[in-house]
C-alpha cells in the first residue's frame, strides 16, 4: 500500500485529496506547510508527496528543493499558476510532474499512479559507460560529467538524457520520447518535453549542439 503525504495550507484541499486517495487505497499523512512537510519528512518516507507551492511559512518550491537534498520522493507540484516559468522552475527543483489548480480530483489519481508506477517500475540500466570527447555519461551509476566536473539534473532530465543517448542517431518523434520518458499513461501535453528539453540544454552546456531538433518529427542525439 503506497503511502502520499499531502501538503497543502488549505484544509478544504487536503480533504479532497485525502477522499479520493483512500478511496484509490493509498495511505495518507498530511502537512499544512513545506516547514512541516521537511520535517515529516526527515522521519518518514513516502512514495509520493503532493506540494502546493504557494503556502505560509515556506513555498512548496522551497520545500521541495529542501527535500531533495535527503530524499528522491516523487513529487507532484500543486499550484493556481500555470505559467510556463513556475513549471519550469518546479522541474528545475526536481518536481515530476506539475498540475494547475482547479484540477480534477479523478485527473491528479490518475498522475499519482502514473508516477508511482515509473518511479517503481524502470528497467535496469546496463553497467556501461558513453564518451564523447568531454562528455561522460555513466548509466549505471546515473552520473553525467563534463570534463571530469560532474553535471546534476533533475531525475527526468536524466531518464530523457539517458533515453537519448542510448538510441543516438535515431530521430526521436515527440510521441516516442513522451511514452518511453514519461509513459504511455502520461496526462501532460507536447510542452512538458520541449521544456525538459530546455532544461537538458542548459545543463550540457557546450554539448547542447548534441540535441537537434527534427522540425516537426522531434529530436535526435548525435556527435557527428
Amino acid at each position: 500500500m503506497s503511502r502520499l503525504l499531502v501538503v497543502d495550507d488549505e484544509f478544504r484541499i487536503r480533504q479532497i485529496i485525502r477522499k479520493y486517495a483512500e478511496f484509490e487505497g493509498y495511505t495518507v499523512e498530511e502537512a499544512v506547510d513545506g516547514m512541516q512537510a521537511i520535517e515529516i519528512c526527515r522521519k518518514e518516507e513516502f512514495d509520493l508527496i503532493i506540494m502546493d507551492v504557494m503556502m505560509p511559512e515556506l513555498d512548496g518550491f522551497s520545500a521541495c528543493r529542501e527535500i531533495r537534498k535527503f530524499r528522491s520522493t516523487p513529487i507532484i507540484m500543486l499550484s493556481a499558476r500555470g505559467e510556463e516559468y513556475d513549471k519550469i522552475h518546479g522541474f528545475e527543483l526536481g518536481s515530476d510532474d506539475y498540475v494547475v489548480k482547479p484540477f480534477s480530483p479523478k485527473e491528479l489519481m490518475m498522475r499519482v499512479a502514473a508516477v508511482i508506477k515509473r518511479s517503481n517500475g524502470g528497467e535496469q540500466v546496463k553497467k556501461d559507460v558513453f564518451t564523447y570527447e568531454g562528455l561522460s555519461v555513466d548509466f549505471s551509476a546515473r552520473i553525467v560529467t563534463i570534463d571530469g566536473k560532474r553535471i546534476e539534473m533533475t531525475p527526468k532530465e536524466y531518464e530523457l538524457f539517458f533515453y537519448m543517448v542510448k538510441n543516438k542517431g535515431l530521430a526521436l518523434t515527440r510521441e516516442k520520447l513522451i511514452s518511453e520518458v514519461w509513459g504511455y499513461d502520461f496526462f501532460g501535453d507536447e510542452r512538458t518535453l520541449d521544456t525538459h528539453i530546455k532544461l537538458l540544454r542548459k545543463s550540457l552546456g557546450e554539448y547542447s549542439k548534441c540535441i537537434v531538433t527534427l522540425r516537426g518529427v522531434g529530436y535526435r542525439f548525435e556527435t557527428n
